[in-house]
């Protein structure tokens, strides 16, 4: 069984041959942007102390050397009067989708999964363009805006998506971090009213495709996974082991939704090695015993 043959085992609730961590091997021909950089070198790779701006008008600053930058700088913070000036990216711009045409020519589609990101897929993204307080208000004083705003984002991702699919992406994966470690950062009336139309568009399109729609959320999601399950999410990332709890999120998906994660990164730091160990083997009963599993960090590690 080949790397790429095994992974589609545990996509499909198999039976691989091997434990892996994620969607292996993948290869990634995302637009440029799409990690807060800008055309003048801005990113999180500078060093400490740095400031820039992204594509977006977003500014960052990073304080610390050990973690990314964070947003500052919020350039639609006045709703709605700001989205009557603010100049939207254009995804037919050679400079965002020209490096998704180049690097999906770099990879053997037999062997490894073609993959597209859209992070700070529709949550993260207004309210990097809002700030988040001022974002939590406007659902109440502003929702006819904050839906502009959304649809907006989405249009984006849409245009993005269009070259995804045109270069034949196998993957995508979407990213908003809607959870807290004890409950989601909003109300069920306002992920159904302002989010869920919005992902629809999407994951749709995707869906009539037969791409693998992955979706990253960190903190407590348990109420969500329904909502999830419904949108079409096929892999869900990275199912963090002190926010969830785990048994609940295999019940709730067994069958329906991939889980990846549930490996508490705390005790990876921490260890003993021999914890870890038994964690593991303990995770890949409870969250893989009857597929559908890949075995990894609830958390990015350094």
């Amino acid at each position: 069984m080949t790397r790429k043959e095994n992974t589609w085992e545990i996509l499909r609730f198999g039976t691989p041959e091997r434990v892996v961590g994620d969607i292996d091997p993948i290869h990634w021909a995302s637009y440029f942007g799409a990690n807060h950089e800008n055309a003048d070198g801005g990113g999180h790779h500078l060093p400490q102390g740095s400031r820039w701006q992204d594509l977006w008008g977003v500014t960052w600053f990073r304080e610390r050397a050990d973690a990314m930058g964070f947003p500052c700088g919020h350039p639609l913070q006045d709703l709605p009067s700001s989205l009557k000036t603010y100049r939207w990216l254009d995804t037919d711009d050679e400079r965002l989708i020209g490096q998704v045409y180049t690097r999906a020519k770099e990879c053997d589609r037999s062997t490894v999964f073609l993959a597209g990101a859209h992070r700070d897929t529709l949550w993260e993204r207004a309210y990097l363009l809002c700030g988040m307080e001022d974002l939590m208000c406007y659902f109440y004083t502003e929702p006819a805006a904050v839906k502009e705003l959304l649809h907006h984002i989405m249009d984006f991702q849409l245009g993005i998506a269009k070259h995804y699919l045109a270069v034949g992406v196998e993957v995508i994966g979407c990213s908003d971090d809607m959870g807290t470690q004890v409950a989601p950062l909003f109300s069920p009336e306002i992920m159904q009213e302002f989010f869920v139309p919005e992902y629809r568009r999407l994951f749709e399109l995707y869906q009539a495709h037969g791409v693998i729609i992955t979706f990253h959320s960190c903190g407590h999601i348990l109420p969500l996974l329904e909502t999830f399950i419904d949108l079409g999410i096929n892999v869900l990332n990275p199912v963090q082991a002190s926010a969830n709890d785990l048994a609940e999120v295999r019940r709730i998906t067994q069958g329906r939704m991939v889980l990846t994660g549930g490996l508490s990164s705390s005790l990876l730091v921490d260890g003993p090695p021999e914890s870890i160990r038994a964690e593991v083997r303990c995770l890949l009963w409870l969250l893989g015993r009857d597929g559908g599993y890949f075995c990894a960090p609830d958390q990015g590690m350094p």
